[in-house]
């Protein structure tokens, strides 16, 4: 009997396995991925913003969260931070790597998030992350106070 058909069946279960795996991961932990900012609303008027990239990927038990701008023909990191999806604070820093407010985060059901976002120079933000059920939208709402008074924001970003 040839070995190429148990190799050939060796490998394919090995494909299968990992494939598996990887489509396990990414359904335990729907904010994975690359996600670009498609819209965003002010208080329910259309805001134009520039381009905007969130890329959230594992890091041991925590997410690494990072948002970058293009610039020069690269995407340039400007804001990170990573985290439990536990409550527990984190520190966010910007480009430089320099602390400038902190978040908390936690699951609030199926692909939804709480989050609360400090900063010292800000009053703070409190929202919500919803990853659509077949996940290709994250659509990310906060409220917060901006002279004295209350801002709704909502930004949809898609997976590419």
């Amino acid at each position: 009997m040839s070995r190429t058909p148990v190799l050939r069946l060796s490998h394919s279960l090995v494909l299968f396995a990992v494939a598996a795996a990887a489509c396990l991961a990414w359904a335990a932990e729907p904010l994975l991925g690359k996600w670009h900012l498609e819209r965003q609303e002010v208080d329910g008027q259309k805001f134009d913003s520039s381009p905007l990239t969130l890329e959230v990927s594992q890091n041991g038990d925590k997410l690494a969260f990072a948002f970058s701008v293009p610039e020069n023909d690269a995407n340039v990191v400007r804001m990170t931070y990573v985290l439990k999806l536990d409550g527990d604070e984190a520190d966010v820093k910007n480009a430089n790597g320099e602390k400038i407010g902190t978040v908390q985060m936690a699951h609030a059901g199926a692909g939804q998030y709480k989050i609360i976002l400090k900063r010292p120079d800000r009053h703070d933000s409190a929202g919500k992350l919803v990853v659509s059920a077949d996940g290709k939208t994250l659509t990310s709402e906060t409220d917060t106070l901006q002279a004295g008074r209350p801002v709704h924001t909502t930004q949809q970003f898609s997976r590419r």
